[in-house]
Protein backbone atom coordinates (compact mmCIF):
# COMPACT_ATOMS: atom_id res chain seq x y z
CA UNK A 1 0.00 0.00 0.00
CA UNK A 2 1.12 3.46 -0.81
CA UNK A 3 0.20 6.14 2.22
CA UNK A 4 0.67 9.75 0.83
CA UNK A 5 1.16 11.95 3.51
CA UNK A 6 -0.39 15.21 2.41
CA UNK A 7 -1.00 19.37 3.57
CA UNK A 8 -0.25 22.46 2.91
CA UNK A 9 3.89 23.97 3.52
CA UNK A 10 4.99 23.96 7.29
CA UNK A 11 1.91 22.41 8.75
CA UNK A 12 4.00 19.64 10.66
CA UNK A 13 4.07 16.75 7.99
CA UNK A 14 8.02 15.96 9.07
CA UNK A 15 7.61 16.13 12.54
CA UNK A 16 4.45 13.61 12.83
CA UNK A 17 6.05 11.44 10.23
CA UNK A 18 9.30 11.79 12.59
CA UNK A 19 6.90 10.42 15.88
CA UNK A 20 5.68 7.69 13.41
CA UNK A 21 8.80 6.37 12.47
CA UNK A 22 10.33 6.21 15.88
CA UNK A 23 6.70 4.74 16.84
CA UNK A 24 7.18 2.02 14.09
CA UNK A 25 10.76 1.32 14.98
CA UNK A 26 9.78 0.23 18.70
CA UNK A 27 7.20 -1.93 17.57
CA UNK A 28 9.49 -3.85 15.00
CA UNK A 29 8.87 -2.49 11.96
CA UNK A 30 12.05 -1.13 10.43
CA UNK A 31 11.69 2.05 8.49
CA UNK A 32 13.70 2.67 5.19
CA UNK A 33 14.22 6.06 2.85
CA UNK A 34 14.82 9.93 4.12
CA UNK A 35 12.52 12.09 6.92
CA UNK A 36 13.86 16.33 5.93
CA UNK A 37 13.01 18.02 9.08
CA UNK A 38 13.45 21.77 9.01
CA UNK A 39 16.17 23.78 10.28
CA UNK A 40 14.43 26.17 12.53
CA UNK A 41 15.59 28.99 14.32
CA UNK A 42 14.22 31.83 16.55
CA UNK A 43 12.83 34.44 14.84
CA UNK A 44 10.51 37.32 14.65
CA UNK A 45 10.93 38.42 11.26
CA UNK A 46 8.31 38.39 8.39
CA UNK A 47 9.07 34.69 7.54
CA UNK A 48 8.62 33.76 11.42
CA UNK A 49 5.49 30.97 11.86
CA UNK A 50 3.06 31.53 14.64
CA UNK A 51 5.49 30.06 17.57
CA UNK A 52 7.93 32.53 16.50
CA UNK A 53 9.78 30.64 14.58
CA UNK A 54 11.85 30.24 10.63
CA UNK A 55 12.88 27.74 8.62
CA UNK A 56 15.97 28.27 7.16
CA UNK A 57 17.27 24.90 5.77
CA UNK A 58 16.40 21.59 5.62
CA UNK A 59 18.23 18.37 6.87
CA UNK A 60 18.25 14.81 5.43
CA UNK A 61 17.90 12.04 7.57
CA UNK A 62 18.93 8.88 5.92
CA UNK A 63 17.18 5.86 7.64
CA UNK A 64 17.64 3.66 9.55
CA UNK A 65 20.87 4.57 10.23
CA UNK A 66 20.15 8.39 11.02
CA UNK A 67 22.81 10.57 9.19
CA UNK A 68 22.28 13.65 8.88
CA UNK A 69 22.97 15.87 5.49
CA UNK A 70 22.57 19.19 5.10
CA UNK A 71 20.08 19.79 2.02
CA UNK A 72 18.86 22.32 1.13
CA UNK A 73 18.53 25.82 2.79
CA UNK A 74 16.91 29.36 1.56
CA UNK A 75 17.79 31.85 -1.68
CA UNK A 76 17.06 34.90 0.14
CA UNK A 77 18.97 34.41 3.62
CA UNK A 78 22.49 34.55 1.92
CA UNK A 79 22.17 33.19 -2.01
CA UNK A 80 26.61 33.41 -1.80
CA UNK A 81 27.00 31.61 1.45
CA UNK A 82 28.21 27.89 1.43
CA UNK A 83 27.03 27.94 -1.86
CA UNK A 84 27.75 24.93 -3.76
CA UNK A 85 26.64 23.41 -6.76
CA UNK A 86 23.00 23.59 -7.26
CA UNK A 87 22.45 22.63 -10.80
CA UNK A 88 18.58 21.11 -10.90
CA UNK A 89 17.58 23.52 -7.77
CA UNK A 90 18.32 26.72 -10.27
CA UNK A 91 17.27 25.25 -13.11
CA UNK A 92 13.53 24.39 -11.54
CA UNK A 93 13.67 28.31 -10.04
CA UNK A 94 13.39 27.06 -6.52
CA UNK A 95 13.19 28.97 -3.66
CA UNK A 96 15.67 26.62 -2.12
CA UNK A 97 19.18 26.16 -2.72
CA UNK A 98 19.25 22.12 -2.89
CA UNK A 99 23.27 20.85 -3.08
CA UNK A 100 23.89 18.45 -5.85
CA UNK A 101 26.32 16.79 -3.81
CA UNK A 102 23.38 16.56 -0.85
CA UNK A 103 21.41 15.15 -3.62
CA UNK A 104 23.68 12.33 -5.22
CA UNK A 105 24.26 11.49 -1.68
CA UNK A 106 20.19 10.95 -0.62
CA UNK A 107 20.18 9.39 -4.42
CA UNK A 108 23.33 6.66 -3.00
CA UNK A 109 21.11 5.89 -0.40
CA UNK A 110 17.69 5.20 -1.91
CA UNK A 111 20.04 2.87 -4.37
CA UNK A 112 21.16 0.60 -1.62
CA UNK A 113 17.89 0.46 -0.46
CA UNK A 114 16.55 -0.90 -3.64
CA UNK A 115 19.76 -3.20 -3.91
CA UNK A 116 19.31 -4.70 -0.91
CA UNK A 117 15.02 -4.68 -1.23
CA UNK A 118 16.02 -6.78 -4.59
CA UNK A 119 18.45 -9.26 -2.60
CA UNK A 120 16.04 -9.46 0.98
CA UNK A 121 13.67 -12.11 1.52
CA UNK A 122 10.20 -11.24 1.78
CA UNK A 123 10.01 -11.53 5.23
CA UNK A 124 9.78 -9.15 8.11
CA UNK A 125 7.89 -6.31 8.22
CA UNK A 126 9.35 -2.51 7.02
CA UNK A 127 8.52 0.82 5.60
CA UNK A 128 9.91 3.23 2.52
CA UNK A 129 9.82 6.18 3.54
CA UNK A 130 10.39 9.24 1.35
CA UNK A 131 10.10 12.98 2.78
CA UNK A 132 9.57 14.43 0.08
CA UNK A 133 8.79 14.58 -3.26
CA UNK A 134 8.05 18.38 -4.68
CA UNK A 135 8.66 19.72 -8.05
CA UNK A 136 12.24 18.29 -8.69
CA UNK A 137 10.87 14.82 -8.95
CA UNK A 138 7.02 15.03 -9.93
CA UNK A 139 7.70 17.96 -12.60
CA UNK A 140 11.48 18.13 -13.88
CA UNK A 141 12.33 14.67 -13.50
CA UNK A 142 15.39 15.36 -10.97
CA UNK A 143 15.78 15.16 -7.95
CA UNK A 144 15.49 12.23 -5.48
CA UNK A 145 15.49 10.06 -8.88
CA UNK A 146 16.09 6.80 -6.62
CA UNK A 147 13.14 7.26 -4.39
CA UNK A 148 11.44 7.71 -7.60
CA UNK A 149 12.72 4.43 -9.18
CA UNK A 150 12.26 2.33 -5.62
CA UNK A 151 8.03 3.84 -6.26
CA UNK A 152 8.02 3.36 -9.35
CA UNK A 153 8.74 -0.34 -8.69
CA UNK A 154 6.40 -0.83 -6.58
CA UNK A 155 6.49 -3.04 -3.67
CA UNK A 156 9.79 -5.67 -3.17
CA UNK A 157 11.49 -8.07 -0.41
CA UNK A 158 10.06 -6.75 2.79
CA UNK A 159 9.34 -3.47 1.53
CA UNK A 160 5.62 -4.20 1.13
CA UNK A 161 4.59 -0.38 2.05
CA UNK A 162 5.72 3.23 1.13
CA UNK A 163 5.02 6.32 3.24
CA UNK A 164 5.34 9.54 0.77
CA UNK A 165 4.97 12.88 1.48
CA UNK A 166 3.92 15.87 -0.46
CA UNK A 167 2.47 19.24 -0.85
CA UNK A 168 -1.36 18.93 -1.21
CA UNK A 169 -0.75 20.62 -4.82
CA UNK A 170 1.05 17.70 -5.64
CA UNK A 171 -0.41 15.03 -4.28
CA UNK A 172 -2.77 13.99 -6.86
CA UNK A 173 0.61 13.28 -9.01
CA UNK A 174 1.74 11.43 -6.49
CA UNK A 175 -0.75 8.80 -6.54
CA UNK A 176 -1.99 8.88 -10.65
CA UNK A 177 1.95 7.96 -10.86
CA UNK A 178 2.64 5.12 -7.83
CA UNK A 179 -0.65 4.23 -6.33
CA UNK A 180 -1.64 1.27 -8.66
CA UNK A 181 1.85 -0.15 -8.05
CA UNK A 182 1.53 0.00 -4.58
CA UNK A 183 -2.03 -1.91 -4.40
CA UNK A 184 -3.90 1.55 -3.74
CA UNK A 185 -3.21 4.78 -1.79
CA UNK A 186 -4.96 5.71 1.42
CA UNK A 187 -4.22 10.00 2.46
CA UNK A 188 -2.87 10.85 5.56
CA UNK A 189 -2.66 13.83 7.04
CA UNK A 190 -0.94 15.01 10.15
Amino acid sequence: MLYLLTGDVQIGKTRWLERLVHALEGDGVACHGVIAPGDWVPSNGPHANADGYEKRGIWNVLLPEGERIRFAWRRDLDPQADAPNAREADAAKLGWRISDAALAQVNAHFARIGERCAAAPQRGRALLVVDELGRLELLHQGGLTEAVRLLEHGPCGCLQNALVVARDTLAPLVEERFAARWGGCEPLSP
